[in-house]
This record gives structure tokens, C-alpha cells and sequence, in this order.
């Protein structure tokens, strides 16, 4: 019968689905790491085992987060786990070869299967028999053959601690089922034996130090501290916790990606007929960023005339990291002071900055780097020529319908360009060219022009010439007379556009006598008494305000009827 065929009639035998069958830790044939060949058949789960013997074993968890929160680690299996890492050339992630191994390479045995030939569970007491015995010691393999305990391909677990002869702690992770923690205790599913691969070991007596200001491509260098008695020394480093692959020296720069993180080291003390041990440094502080260096200054080249363009070329800045390109932020400044928006490779040297000396300020910038700012030689003065005018006038009268008029006067060059802009109240009202119509909207308001005069490579001219008087409107008066007996009722209607709420006196005159009232809103209603029967004239008369002009209606006539 094939192996395969073995396990399956073998987990039958259990109790255990077909389907939960499958090998919990094998090893490629030495010298193989990583080879793609079909996996030889281990050991069944352990969960099946323990459920046949469930007064042997207790598990106290199971799965790397519910035990690491119930206090009980996974010494960071979970991360190598999750990256299918191989210890001792077994299959990596849920494997309880791969877990005892990277256990005891973890508490400092090099990554290397101190025995060839077969790496199944089952093969390990074997291979290593002069080192296995009944006796259990922390840091022991606990080791089951294959068999009703160890299922078809056997099984090892990590002893963690040593209750008494009889009872025993042990860490372990499964092929084709999780990692947890077990209490087992003497009788059925008690391991066949322990191998005490690192149980003497060399002692740190003084802890390993990093020497060295932790920033981004600066050198830091482990201090392996003090060993009894002194040996050779391997050194990991680690990234808040995450040990670095490759990064086996004494020394060790931060790269960008470290920028924030502490950094530590771990020694690996070796000595001749001891096993080896291990002792970490405390944390560094967090990792600072890195310095950039110029290579090349900024340069300016152009003509410092205005309307004309200056160019920078931003120079070089390199960072420790050849892999790492910086990259430049330019700002223009004129006399020292930034030019909004002038970020570019070219500025086009405007109005603003006629006069000043300018300059082009490059900010190196590169991830996990502090800024580097490097400024360019100053340019001479922005240059520009002189445009004169004179002669221009403002004609017309301030009131609404009316136009007011710039009339031309003379301007040096010649070829420059005029342009006429009307100003409200000191805004721009959109309107341009030499005329200006007066509207109801300018009532009350001073309007006056604004001239600025353009010419490429010379100062612009801008004058904004005296306003006007504010402006003032012409109203309508609409007037309606009845008659009463012994009296006449005048209705009167002010309208001034440009003036929402028109106010000011009226005086009404019908025949020989007068009233006077107010306006409110534009609106008015006088009653003239006294009146004798008959036909008798009427005028109206509207007396103004600052911003409208009196007015008079036409004469019109109204019919007084005999009192009752």
C-alpha cells in the first residue's frame, strides 16, 4: 500500500476525516531547500492524535493571535509562517518541523539540519539518538515516532516549560492545522523521547549595546557586550522587531524604509563544545532621516530685463543610498521675498520685479531624508525702460444718461499701447475704451478712469486719473388732482432711477392756496382746503436731494366742486 494510502486508513482509524489528512512536517532531501518535488507523506494532524488520548494532552490555545493575546507566544513564527519561510530545509508555514526548527535556530543554532538524510518527525530521534533520552528540559525537542501517538509521520513540539518529570508545556504548529500551546502530562501521547539540541549554552553577562546615531545611511555598529566564556559572534539585526534578511555584519546603516523605526541587534555567542546562545540590545531611538548632500549648486542664466525669461539649472544633490534620486522644488524669490507661482525651470521676469535681484532657490527632497536647500547667485536688477504721458483729460457731465469722455494726450513711445479702464468708487466696473455712459447704477458714486500704458522691456505706466463729482440723476414727477367739494386731493409720484427710496419735500399749489408734505418712498398725498367751486390750477412742485435733481410738473387744472 502507498504512504499516502497508509495515512488515509491511519486517520480512519481515529476517527478522522479523510479530508483533514495531511503531512504536518516534512523536510526536502538535504542539499534540496526549496526543491518543488512532491512532498512525502508525515504525520496526520495533531489535533488527531490528542483527540484519541484526551486525558494525555490539554490544550491551553491554539491559533497565533488567540494564544499570543492569552499570553502565550509564537516567538514571532507567525510572520516566517505567513512567508512560507524553511528552517533546516523543512516546508515552511503551518509545519511542526519547520516550528521545532525555527525554535532552535532561533535560540541560536545556525540554519543548517545538523543530521542528513530524511527530515520527517519520526526520523529526528533517530538521527539524533545521542543526544535524545526521557529526561524533558526547556528548550528541549519533544519528539513522538510515528505511531498511534505520532500519527503516520510522527511529530515534534517545542518544550516551553517543565511543570514536574511528569508534566510538560510544549509550543507547536501543525501541517494542514495551527499553531498552539499543550499541556500534556504522563501516560498516553507522552513523547518517545526529548532531543536536547541547545540545552547548555553560552551566558551573555553583559547585554550587546548599538553604538552610533540611528538616522537614514548612518553607520551603527553592534557592541556584542560580554560572554562567559568568550566565543565568536553572529549578528542579526532588527527593525522594530522584525529581523532584516542578509544583514549579518557588525555594522548596519538604516535604509529609507527604517525612517521612524527603532532599531536592534541580536548576537549569536558561539564557542566550541557549548551550544550557542543569544542576547538582544535594547531598541535605539527612532530611526531620524537622512542627510542629502549638494553635488552641484543652482545656477541662473538669462538677461535680467524685464519680459525676458531666466532659467535655472538646479544643480545635484546625492543621498548615501545610490538607489535614492532626490528630487528638486524650485522657488524664484526677487530680493528675497517668493514670487507666487514661480516654481518652474523658467521665470518670466514681470512688472513686479523690475529693480530686484533675483534669485533661484532649489529644495532637495528625498523620502526619509531631511530637505536640502541650496540657493542660486543673485541676479543684477531687473532692468526696464521709461514710458512718459501727459495730456489727458476727462470731459462730460456726472449724471445718469450722460457720458464721460478721456480725451488723448501724448505718450513716449509712441508705439505703446493705451488702454482706458473706468473705475467705480475706486473698482473696476469692466468697462473699458474713452467713453464712459453713466447709469442708474452710478448714482451717488464718483467715476473716474484709470490709463495704463504698456510697452515690452518697460515699466508699465498706470495713472488713475481725478474722479468725477458723484453722480447725480434727474427725476420724473407724476401728478394726479381730484376734486372734492371745498377741496382737491394731489397724488404725487417721485421717480429717480438710480435712488430706490426717494425722499425730500413737495409743495402743491391749487389756485391761491399751498400745502407741503413729505415724500415716502416716492410717494405723496396733499389735501388743499379752503378751496372755492370752480376750475383751478394745480402745479407741483419737487424740491430735491443731494443726489437728485429738483423738478416741476407742467401746470395741469383741477374741478372744485360747491361744498354740501
Amino acid at each position: 500500500m502507498s504512504s499516502a494510502g497508509k495515512v488515509l486508513r491511519a486517520s480512519s482509524a481515529m476517527g478522522i476525516v479523510a479530508v483533514m489528512v495531511a503531512t504536518l512536517g516534512w523536510v526536502a532531501p538535504s542539499g534540496a531547500a526549496g526543491s518543488t518535488a512532491s512532498r512525502p507523506q508525515e504525520d496526520v494532524r495533531f489535533n488527531a492524535m490528542s483527540a484519541a488520548t484526551p486525558s494525555a494532552s490539554t490544550y491551553l490555545c491554539k491559533g497565533y493571535d488567540a494564544c499570543q493575546r492569552a499570553g502565550y507566544p509564537h516567538a514571532g513564527y507567525k510572520a516566517v509562517s505567513a512567508k512560507k519561510t524553511m528552517y533546516w530545509q523543512m516546508y515552511g508555514g503551518h509545519n511542526c518541523t519547520n516550528y521545532a526548527a525555527y525554535r532552535l535556530v532561533q535560540s541560536g543554532m545556525a540554519n543548517k539540519r545538523p543530521w542528513t538524510g530524511e527530515g520527517n518527525a519520526t526520523h529526528w530521534g533517530v538521527a539524533m539518538s545521542k543526544i535524545t533520552d526521557t529526561t524533558p528540559m526547556v528548550g528541549a525537542i519533544a519528539w513522538w515516532r510515528k505511531g498511534t501517538s505520532g500519527g503516520a509521520s510522527g511529530h515534534v513540539a517545542y518544550v516551553e516549560q517543565v511543570v514536574s518529570p511528569t508534566e510538560i508545556i510544549v509550543s507547536e504548529d501543525s501541517w494542514g492545522g495551527d499553531f498552539s500551546w499543550r499541556r500534556i502530562t504522563s501516560g498516553r501521547g507522552w513523547p518517545d523521547g526529548f532531543i536536547h539540541f541547545n540545552d547548555a549554552a553560552v551566558s551573555n553577562v553583559a547585554a550587546p549595546k548599538v553604538i552610533g546615531t540611528p538616522a537614514v545611511g548612518a553607520s551603527l555598529q553592534a557592541d556584542p557586550g560580554a560572554w562567559h566564556p568568550a566565543g565568536t559572534y553572529k549578528y542579526r539585526w532588527f527593525v522594530d522587531g522584525t529581523r532584516l534578511p542578509n544583514q549579518n555584519k557588525q555594522t548596519f546603516a538604516p535604509r529609507p524604509a527604517h525612517l521612524g523605526k527603532e532599531i536592534a541587534v541580536r548576537i549569536i555567542g558561539e564557542r566550541t563544545g557549548y551550544r550557542a546562545a543569544t542576547a538582544d540590545s535594547a531598541p535605539t531611538p527612532a530611526v531620524e532621516p537622512g542627510t542629502l548632500t549638494t553635488v552641484a549648486a543652482p545656477t541662473v542664466s538669462g538677461t535680467a530685463e524685464v519680459d525676458r525669461t531666466l532659467t535655472v539649472d538646479p544643480g545635484a544633490a546625492a543621498s548615501p543610498f545610490k538607489a535614492v534620486t532626490p528630487s528638486p522644488a524650485i522657488q524664484w524669490y526677487a530680493d528675497g521675498a517668493a514670487i507666487p507661482g514661480a516654481t518652474g525651470t523658467s521665470l518670466a521676469l514681470g512688472q513686479a520685479q523690475i529693480g530686484k535681484h533675483v534669485t533661484a532657490r532649489v529644495t532637495w527632497r528625498a523620502a526619509a531624508h531631511h530637505d536640502l536647500a541650496a540657493a542660486s547667485a543673485a541676479t543684477e536688477p531687473v532692468l526696464a525702460g521709461t514710458i512718459t504721458a501727459s495730456g489727458f483729460a476727462v470731459t462730460g457731465d456726472a449724471r445718469r444718461g450722460q457720458v464721460l469722455r478721456v480725451e488723448p494726450g501724448t505718450v513716449e513711445p509712441a508705439t505703446a499701447e493705451v488702454r482706458i479702464e473706468w473705475l467705480r468708487n475706486g473698482k473696476p466696473t469692466g468697462v473699458t475704451g474713452e467713453t464712459y455712459a453713466l447709469q442708474p447704477g452710478d448714482v451717488g458714486a464718483r467715476i473716474r478712469p484709470r490709463i495704463t500704458i504698456t510697452q515690452t522691456h518697460f515699466r508699465t505706466f498706470s495713472h488713475t486719473m481725478a474722479p468725477s463729482a458723484r453722480v447725480v440723476t434727474d427725476p420724473s414727477l407724476r401728478v394726479k388732482a381730484i376734486g372734492k367739494p371745498g377741496r382737491a386731493v394731489v397724488r404725487i409720484r417721485v421717480v429717480a432711477p438710480g435712488v430706490a427710496n426717494v425722499r425730500g419735500a413737495v409743495t402743491v399749489r391749487v389756485g391761491k392756496q399751498t400745502a407741503q408734505a413729505d415724500l415716502r418712498n416716492g410717494r405723496a398725498r396733499v389735501v388743499v382746503r379752503d378751496l372755492k367751486p370752480g376750475t383751478r390750477a394745480v402745479r407741483v412742485a419737487y424740491a430735491g436731494r443731494p443726489l437728485i435733481t429738483p423738478v416741476r410738473s407742467p401746470r395741469s387744472t383741477v374741478v372744485v366742486a360747491r361744498p354740501r
